[in-house]
Parts: structure tokens; C-alpha cells; sequence
């Protein structure tokens, strides 16, 4: 998705490198950036406070392709279906995670590959 998103980022007028191209760009790239930190953290509570982190760059993303759109005209219908469907995904790995770490006092290593997994299907 951070490869669309760049790609997006790119259509916009070039006096907005530093506003919201930038923003844009730096929220998408937060979102798997922070998955693969929470996924290096040794317990699942540290794993959750992660991947909210990433739901809200990805909620921050959305904003501003919605306001970049109203603003540019530029289509974003496929690029925010797909974050919503990211959001879903990760939303459904937090919720997972949050029952095994409130049920049983567990604590696990998580790998991004295992995560990157999860967050595909």
C-alpha cells in the first residue's frame, strides 16, 4: 500500500512537497513501520500499543487523502477501500491479541512474517 500511496502523492501539485505530500507519505509509511516494531516487542500488550499506533496513522492517512481529494480532485476511492480493509485486518490481529494477553498471562515473541501473514488474509 505505501507504494500507492507514493505513487498518489506523486499527482499532487509540486508546491505541496512539504505539506501534504509529505504528511500523506510519512503516515503511510508509519503504519507497516509500526506493525513491524510492535511485532519485534516481547509481549502482547506492547504488540497492541503498537498496531493502535498504526490504526491511527492509517485513520490520519485517510483524512488526508479525503482532504487532498476535495482540495486536488484526485481519485482515492480504490486507495481508501484498500486502507480500510488494512484497518479491518489489523483491528482483527489487535482484537486477537488483546484476548490472549486478557485471558492468559502469555507473553510471545511475534515475527513480522508471522504478522505480515495475519495482515494479508
Amino acid at each position: 500500500m505505501v507504494k500507492e500511496v507514493y505513487e498518489f502523492s506523486s499527482k499532487l501539485p509540486k508546491e505541496e512537497k512539504f505539506g501534504i505530500t509529505s504528511q500523506i507519505n510519512r503516515s503511510a509509511v508509519s503504519i507497516p513501520s509500526n506493525i513491524a516494531e510492535g511485532s519485534g516487542r516481547t509481549t502482547n500488550k506492547e504488540f497492541v500499543r503498537f498496531l493502535e499506533i498504526a490504526i491511527s496513522s492509517s485513520y490520519e492517512l485517510e483524512t488526508q487523502l479525503i482532504l487532498a481529494n476535495e482540495i486536488y480532485q484526485i481519485e482515492i476511492i480504490d486507495l481508501v477501500t484498500e486502507i480500510n480493509n488494512l484497518q479491518s485486518r489489523i483491528i482483527g490481529l489487535k482484537d486477537n491479541l488483546m484476548i490472549s494477553f486478557n485471558c492468559k498471562s502469555i507473553n510471545l515473541k511475534h515475527s513480522f512474517v508471522e504478522t505480515s501473514v495475519v495482515l494479508k488474509s
